[in-house]
């Protein structure tokens, strides 16, 4: 059997996390649904960029 180990990095998966101001926080796959998200709960919420 070949070794299937090693060889070729992890990919990478980009998440937007919003905050809202009340603390609470959910995580989207694209900005623009972060976006949305932030301006149907009013828009006081942040968005941060995390990589995983």
């Amino acid at each position: 059997m070949a070794c299937n180990c090693g060889g070729t990095p992890r990919s990478t998966v980009t998440v937007y996390r919003l905050t809202l101001p009340n603390g609470m926080s959910r995580d989207y796959t694209t900005l623009q649904e972060a976006e949305a998200a932030n301006r149907r709960a009013g828009g006081g919420g942040s968005i941060s960029v995390e990589h995983r």
